[in-house]
């Protein structure tokens, strides 16, 4: 059996699970452990197998493309894979023992499995309608979640989420129907094919401010954020790190990533909103950031902040009049940052919870000294704080870098100060954490608090390791995963051949 085979399940196997999940727990509750671990476990197995094969195109049914729905398997679609179901997995081993403490358990694992449906069905699908069913699917799954304590905030925050969010999907069904009537077609391979005969027109440019818009809300770009610093703080911790770490990115960075540079294809005026939304969403989030109380809230804001140099970096490789060698610098940076940031944000968040698991709170200020009581969610915690800041030889250093040095050359001085200034505000901001929560004064009330359970801190420890690999170990290593995510999305021909299913 090969991967070409297999490539349905990652749609298929955990949307069947999630089912299950449910008629076998009305028998055994237990039993939705089990099921969620071996679902999220296969899944992330046979995302890391997909890096090994060569690029392909799965015709479901066997029907050809355009008429059929595709499947398609490349650089930047098994990297997006690796990333989603690893974090799910983790998550997934962390919500065993973490969950406990909520009620209806079985029903929380349906709704994470069905998330992850709608996460690699966006991610794997080369039709543009499947694009907007899929992200329905893990839209509707996490709003859910983000009410899943049932409590005021947490009821009013996903009341938010699912308003906002549904505003982002009738927009971008709407440009999908204006594309649809335009073109005929849906398959996004041939859609590619029919803007380079159509040309950029007035219609076209108004189907692509629809995109950013709608797409732009997913990811909580500036100024299409309000939604985000309420629903991760409120969700349970696993939920934040899927929400932060993965979700903004499979349904809105790498969809909006996807239709820009493989179906439209090059464009400054295009390239010139991203970066400035991408700056943009940097300054306002650090600057919002650095006053929160509450640590969960923190973490919410520089996710905001932290995506913005991806869109940056996704911006300056979308510019035609840049050398395209600096170009494809830039794209790799912010590719780069996106696996980082799913690392050492995933790995905040589930701290965030560890801490909270343990002091009944996330106000940071009413924490303190909490690394001699909880010596590896702290030390976890640090090397998180240590990545996302930039500071080397962490993971979050080096994409840092890439996206300035490239700013710089290609003479966006005012872009690359102000990527080097979110990263010493963001610095300041974790100092700050750390000074607060991991150092100074244990309160009295915490004196007889001990370590969180094992199964909450191997996935922490996991991800601190990952940190610190994808840090000291970026020179030395083959980078050919980053660089074939980087040429999916620069090659526009290629993915065009695949409407040959080739």
């Amino acid at each position: 059996m090969t991967m070409q085979t297999t490539y349905p399940l990652f749609t298929a196997l955990p949307l069947a699970a999630a089912f299950f999940n449910l008629l076998v727990t009305k028998i055994n509750k237990k039993a939705a452990d089990y099921i969620a671990f071996l679902a999220a476990g296969t899944l992330a197995v046979l995302a890391v197998l997909t890096v090994f094969e060569q690029p392909f195109a799965y015709r479901v049914g066997g029907f050809p493309a355009p008429w059929g729905i595709l499947l398609v398997s490349d650089g930047l679609s098994s990297l997006m894979l690796v990333i989603v179901n690893v974090i799910a997995f983790l998550s997934i081993i962390y919500s065993i023992k973490y969950m406990t403490t909520y009620t209806a358990k079985p029903k929380y694992y349906s709704l994470f499995l069905l998330m992850l449906t709608g996460m690699n069905g966006v991610v794997i699908t080369g039709d543009l309608f499947n694009i907007y069913v899929f992200l329905e699917i893990a839209s509707i799954a996490s709003y859910a979640l983000v009410g899943f304590g049932c409590e005021h905030e947490e009821l009013e925050a996903s009341f938010k989420y699912l308003i906002l969010g549904s505003v982002a999907s009738t927009v971008i069904l709407f440009g999908i129907a204006f594309l649809y009537s335009m073109t005929g077609t849906l398959n996004m391979p041939d859609l590619a094919r029919q803007i380079e005969i159509l040309g950029i027109n007035k219609a076209v440019a108004f189907v692509i401010a629809m995109f950013i818009m709608g797409f732009g809300l997913k990811a909580s770009t500036v100024p299409f954020h309000a939604w985000l610093p309420d629903a991760h703080p409120s969700a349970p911790a696993p939920i934040s790190a899927m929400l932060s770490g993965v979700l903004i990115k499979a349904i809105g960075v790498y969809a909006i990533a996807r239709i820009m540079f493989n179906v439209i294809g090059p464009n400054e005026a295009v390239s010139s909103i991203l970066m400035f939304l991408g700056a943009l969403s940097m300054v306002v989030g650090v600057f919002l950031a650095v006053g929160q109380s509450d640590f969960k809230r923190m973490l919410a804001y520089h996710s905001i902040s932290q995506m913005g140099y991806v869109t940056l970096g996704l911006g300056l490789g979308l510019n035609p009049n840049v050398p395209p060698a600096i170009a494809a610098m830039g794209l790799f940076g912010g590719i780069y940052h996106m696996v980082n940031h799913a690392v050492f944000k995933s790995l905040l968040f589930l701290c965030s919870g560890s801490f909270e698991y343990r002091t009944g709170t996330r106000n940071r200020y009413e924490m303190g000294g909490l690394i001699r009581k909880m010596p590896v969610t702290s030390v976890t915690c640090s090397i998180a704080s240590l990545s996302i800041s930039g500071v080397p030889p962490f993971n979050g250093f080096w994409s840092k870098l890439i996206i300035i040095v490239a700013l710089i050359q290609a003479s966006y001085y005012v872009y690359g100060a102000i990527a080097v200034l979110v990263a010493f505000m963001t610095l300041l901001s974790f100092i700050k954490l750390q000074r607060f929560v991991l150092f100074g004064q244990l309160p009295a009330r915490f004196a007889n608090i001990k370590e969180a359970p094992f199964g909450m801190t191997f996935p922490l420890v996991v991800l601190a390791v990952l940190c610190i690999g994808l840090g000291l170990a970026y020179p030395f290593i083959d980078q050919s995963v980053l660089q074939a995510a980087r040429d999916a999305l620069l090659d526009k021909l290629s993915y065009m051949g695949y409407i040959l299913g080739g």
